[in-house]
């Protein structure tokens, strides 16, 4: 059986050291398909060591041979595009459809975005009577960043490439459910150039996590995960003052006007709640109608999901693939029973499904709850599953105060083919991320991100630099 090795120092780390073992599933058979060995504090020590001693070679060279390097390494990863997508379906049990059109490419433009950073960073100049100063971003050193199951590939590059862009080592720990993306991940970016101690996997639980929060010799922490995995990182990593940046949950609204386009509102209905079988932390899981459409586009959405094939995650014919694990799914499915218990109307799905071929995976109907209200907890809690609440609303008003009715403020969206309203609502919206007749859009260059119990700081685009450098300012008197 296949072993996933903890990586560092340009790596795998030999298989003879006593580590513990871990089963590594594929979520759509349920087979166990891999082992992975779990790090332990010696190896994290080490692989931080190693770490340094690369880091400051690397903060030592221009920005121009460090993005020559990070775009080699951008050029590798679109290379093997294909690859790693079928890898993430190992991982994950989403779409290879969704995987090699998406998740994956977003993490080589991420390495061609940081590469061109790294070649134009700049800082300020300044000048006063007999004086001169100047500023400059200058990184932290060893950061780390650890990671959610639902976009492997994604998120190992959103933190990995502007750490690295920035001059700075980087230590990935994946979710312990899917290792298997960031083991290639590591040996691409080898391939492509990356000095040997730069890019390190350490695999893990909570216990490995916890040891990083404790690390001295690491700076920053950057994680994607749930809420009391946040609480949990900062209270860990305060002992030491490290930077801490944490994009977490949401509940997201998704403001339905009766002027939108029908055909792409009940679209983006749909893809917002059932992309990667509603396991991202942005979708529009709230999604507020107007009164005037609501019967109609009940009853769209319900011939529209009914209609969704879900299966084999193979399949080009597919629309869902699998959930991540058995105990995940029974969670989605007792939030099913929760939604029927609080009086929510079960429209459609609802049930742990069974494909041909795939009878042991953990498959489930795309499911639809109407005649929702804002304080049912199937409203307000992440549910993270395939699983929509539906809500009707009659003015813009009363849509946007209760889409504001939230402790999450990660993302939103509107339908409306009013340009003004869509300005108007977008501004009055309390969410890092707006998407206006369009939903989780994230180009390279675009900042992802939330407030409130959906975190702070951000990933993707320019911004993301600010939180893997400090500002150094100098100041010459003449």
């Amino acid at each position: 059986m296949q072993k996933i090795r903890n990586w560092n120092a340009g790596g795998p780390v030999d298989s003879a050291r006593a580590l513990r073992l871990l089963d590594k599933t594929y979520p759509a058979t349920g087979e166990v398909i891999a082992q992975i060995e779990l790090a332990d504090d010696q190896l994290l020590d080490e692989t931080v060591r190693l770490a340094k001693s690369a880091q400051e070679k690397w903060a030592a060279l221009s920005g121009q041979e460090r993005g020559r390097i990070m775009a080699r390494a951008g050029q590798r990863l679109i290379e093997a595009n294909e690859e790693l997508a079928a890898l993430e379906v190992r991982d994950v049990g989403k779409l290879y459809s969704e995987a090699v059109s998406g998740d994956v490419p977003s993490g080589s433009e991420a390495f061609e975005f940081a590469a061109a950073l790294a070649m134009t960073q700049s800082g300020t100049a300044h000048r006063w009577p007999g004086a001169l100063g100047y500023t400059e971003r200058v990184p932290l050193g060893v950061c780390a960043g650890i990671g959610a199951w639902n976009y492997p590939a994604q998120i190992a590059c959103w933190k990995a490439a502007p750490a690295l862009a920035t001059g700075n080592a980087f230590i990935l720990k994946p979710a312990e459910e899917t290792p298997l993306v960031a083991a290639r991940i590591a040996e691409l970016l080898a391939e492509a150039g990356l000095p040997d101690g730069l890019f390190n996997v350490l695999y893990g639980d909570h216990e490995l996590g916890a040891a990083i929060c404790r690390h001295p010799g690491i700076a920053k922490i950057s994680l994607t995960g749930g809420v009391e995995t946040g609480k949990l990182i900062l209270e860990q990593s305060a002992a030491s003052l490290k930077k801490v940046t944490l994009e977490l949950g949401g509940k997201a609204p998704l403001l339905v006007f009766a002027d939108a386009d029908f055909d792409l509102a009940v679209q983006t209905a749909l893809d917002a709640n059932f992309y990667t079988a509603g396991e991202v932390c942005s979708n529009a899981t709230r999604v507020f109608v107007e009164q005037a459409i609501l019967p109609d586009f009940l009853a769209a959405l319900k011939e529209r999901a009914e209609a969704m094939q879900v299966g084999d995650p193979m399949d080009p014919n597919s629309h869902l693939g699998a959930l991540i694990s058995a105990a995940h799914l029974q969670k989605v499915l007792d939030f099913v029973a929760i939604g029927k218990k609080e009086g929510a109307r079960l429209i459609c799905g609802g049930e742990q499904l069974f494909p041909p071929g795939f009878e042991g995976g953990h498959f489930m109907m795309p499911t639809i709850f109407a005649d929702c209200h804002d304080q049912m907890r199937i409203v307000r809690e992440e549910i993270f599953g395939p699983v929509m609440s539906v809500l009707s609303f009659d003015s813009e008003e009363e849509a946007i105060a209760r889409a504001n009715d939230s402790d999450f403020g990660l993302g939103a969206g509107l339908v409306t083919r009013d340009l003004a309203r869509a300005h108007r609502v977008a501004a009055a919206l309390k969410a890092g991320n707006i998407w206006v007749n369009s939903y989780n859009l994230i180009p390279p260059d675009w900042p992802f991100g939330g407030s409130g119990q959906s975190g702070f700081g951000r990933e993707s685009s320019a911004f993301a630099l600010e939180s893997y450098t400090e500002v150094k300012a100098t100041y010459i008197q003449l």
